[in-house]
């Protein structure tokens, strides 16, 4: 008995420690919801400003407009995707698709699509094999050395948006104190439960961490599906190059034209992701690379993301308080981290992305809470990781090295 009471004392012990990182999570997650629902509010009022601006700009104040627009291999709704960036209702504006070589299957779909559109301007650019680390980055600076136009538009073939894209976007560029707009976007499923559950998170998790993000500290980055960019901000940081040694390109390049004085932008137009079906696996592992290059870029906001997060806190919190005898407080714990995400989801994934997704499944968005968080956990675990065929491994400061190609600095080679 001597024995037994010491252990039973430790383990209680134990269990109120989690307890303890129970509420603390709690606490943390419930703040982070108060400070969401400022930035929602914050962010819808200023959508509202912004696209009535853009809508009262004259067409004829409309700057002509290059869209660089990079393909790597066969994508399911490829097609649809790259047309509807031939379909926008603007005055003048060019198509710059880019691929590695003429065999790209990607590119292929490309030129069907562009011969059902011979009355926009398109032309295709061979890159050849990279030579930097970042083989999407290498193409788009191959891409905009064929165009002269001053406002541009790079956007990842896995996008899709509506015909009034640029004439919500440029309008902001006209003013000569921004130099780069960023939209935020909603995820579009594919099949399966998995897909449903990573669409959940573009629209939900990712968009909630920017708006606040813009709220507390301004626009100091950007998104990768559609960035607006003009020249001017582009070469002041020194053109494409400056950002081809890393996987968080989009990051970076925000990132940098924010460095050099100019205001970046979160526009009020929301585009969308469009996800690949594949194996749930798979899907784990696109988001654990995602969390990886937020884990180097921003390393201190990473190591906070932790706390934001709340179904962890409410299953830790449940499990400690029944094993402490206290049923009822842990089951609140539980059911305030579920509203707390019912919140969210509503709020942001339809408050702000205006997914329909969300409204009737979002009393799934705390399992995709739950997900993210382990997923977060693995971004600890390594630095390598498979993207586009091939295998990159982290550096410090969110750099890439391939491990299956040779590459040199996009710096270093422009020296």
């Amino acid at each position: 008995m001597t024995n037994v009471l010491p252990g039973l004392a430790a383990a209680v012990w134990v269990w109120q420690v989690l307890l303890g990182v129970a509420l603390l999570g709690t606490a943390s997650s419930t703040t982070f919801l108060f400070l969401l629902l400022a930035a929602a509010l914050r962010y819808r009022r200023e959508a509202r400003t912004s696209r009535a601006a853009a809508v009262s700009t004259p067409e004829s104040s409309l700057p002509p407009v290059t869209i660089l627009k990079p393909v790597h291999g066969m994508e399911p709704r490829l097609e649809e995707n790259l047309e509807s960036f031939f379909l926008q209702d603007y005055p003048e504006f060019e198509i710059v698709i880019g691929a590695r070589d003429a065999d790209d299957l990607g590119l292929k779909v490309a030129e069907q699509v562009r011969r059902r559109h011979p009355q926009v301007k398109s032309r295709i650019v061979l890159s050849g094999p990279p030579t930097w680390p970042n083989a999407k980055v290498f193409s788009l600076d191959k891409m905009l050395a064929v165009s002269s136009n001053s406002y541009l538009v790079p956007s990842d073939s896995d996008t899709r948006v509506g015909r009034d894209l640029l004439r919500n976007l440029i309008p902001s560029l006209l003013d000569l104190k921004v130099g780069l707009v960023t939209c935020p976007y909603r995820g579009i499923p594919a099949r399966g439960f998995g897909s449903t559950l990573e669409a959940m998170g573009m629209s939900v998790e990712m968009t909630s961490g920017v708006i606040v993000a813009d709220m507390v500290e301004g626009m100091r980055f950007a998104l990768g599906p559609v960035i607006a960019v003009r020249r001017d901000a582009l070469e002041a940081i020194g053109g494409f190059a400056s950002v081809a040694d890393y996987y968080s390109d989009d990051f970076e390049l925000g990132s940098k034209v924010w460095a050099a004085g100019y205001k970046v932008v979160l526009s009020h137009y929301v585009v969308g992701h469009v996800l690949l079906p594949r194996p749930f696996w798979r899907t784990v592992g696109d988001q654990l690379r995602w969390m990886k290059s937020t884990r180097y870029s921003r390393p201190k906001g990473h190591l906070g993301t932790g706390l934001t997060f709340a179904m962890p806190f409410g299953v830790l919190g449940l499990l400690a308080s029944v094993a402490l005898g206290d049923s009822p407080l842990g089951w609140w714990l539980f059911g305030a981290a579920w509203a707390n995400r019912i919140i969210q989801a509503l709020a942001v994934g339809w408050g702000i992305i205006r997914d329909p997704r969300l409204l009737a499944l979002c009393w799934l968005y705390p399992l995709r809470d739950l997900l993210g968080f382990f997923i977060w956990v693995g971004s600890f675990a390594s630095r390598s990781f498979f993207w586009r065929g091939e295998v990159y491994r982290f550096s410090d400061g969110g750099k890439i090295v391939p491990q299956d190609r040779p590459a040199e600095s996009a710096v270093a080679q422009r020296l």
